[in-house]
């Protein structure tokens, strides 16, 4: 195969709670390369706090972007596995999305509404018809996301379903205040960083600072604008207001956690 071809070869991403240490990410790779083995398998990440849709649904929202369009990305943090929740796959404008319908793709599909979504049915495109009630990632999602990379098309994948009947997490916005904006921690990353709902947007231009469990954190723009150990709000990568320690981390230190409120006040 060329270089060419390889590199028309479709992308497939896999995130989950699986973690490192079980087989179960290995298995689906190889459920993977059993259908397609040319397929290039990217995986975003297996630390998921186990069960957390919310952290997932963040952290898919904020990697799509950086692949090439027709990505299929396959997402398994799936609590409700073996229950009547819906399996599913979704095109939207950048690829597609394969996992449970418990609304981990409602941060993609936030920013990139979706084009069209099957409900999983066919099941001459799942590993067995009868599949593990606790492993739908190795049985389902796994062969359907490959056979989708490989070229088979969405509609005959399943039952068309509205996308609008998919399941949205109630994850509230940040909103606008006299002074500035109040938000809350939506995720809380591998360095302890404590990442708010709050966009860039609303401090771009601006002076300000944070306010959170009784402290005013300065508004800065790297970590080193303040020394080792100093508390510091400022935008990370993923364009969302943070709070962090230099060196440190602000999670365990100062005891803020998710869903925990907090407030940009413009100075």
């Amino acid at each position: 195969m060329s270089k060419k071809q390889i590199d028309q070869q479709p992308l497939v991403t896999l995130l989950s709670d699986f973690g490192d240490r079980d087989v179960y990410v290995g298995i689906m790779k190889g459920v993977i390369a059993q259908i397609n083995s040319r397929l290039r398998v990217v995986d975003l990440t297996h630390q998921i706090p186990p069960q957390d849709i919310a952290a997932a649904r963040f952290s898919l929202m904020n990697a799509y972007p950086y692949f090439p369009k027709g990505t299929v990305h396959i997402a398994v943090v799936d609590p409700g596995v073996g229950s009547k929740r819906r399996a599913i796959a979704v095109e939207f404008a950048q690829g597609f999305l394969v996992g449970p319908d418990n609304g981990i793709f409602s941060g993609v599909l936030s920013q990139s509404p979706a084009l069209a979504a099957v409900e999983l049915t066919n099941l001459n495109y799942w590993r067995t018809p009868q599949p593990s009630k606790t492993f739908h990632g190795r049985d389902i999602f796994a062969p359907v996301g490959a056979n989708l990379a490989s070229g088979v098309p969405l509609k005959q994948l399943g039952k068309e379903i509205d996308p609008a009947s998919l399941v949205k997490l109630d994850i509230d916005k940040c909103k606008q205040t006299t002074n500035g904006v109040a938000g809350y921690i939506q995720y809380i990353d591998h360095f302890g960083n404590l990442v708010s709902n709050i966009p860039e947007s609303y401090v771009q231009g601006k002076t300000w600072c944070v306010q959170a469990a009784g402290l005013n954190i300065p508004g800065c723009e790297t970590y080193s604008d303040v020394k080792v150990g100093e508390i510091i709000a400022l935008v990370g990568s993923h364009g969302w207001v943070e709070i962090a320690i230099n060196r440190g981390n602000a999670h365990s230190q100062l005891q803020i956690n998710l869903q925990d409120a907090l407030q940009v006040l413009f100075l």
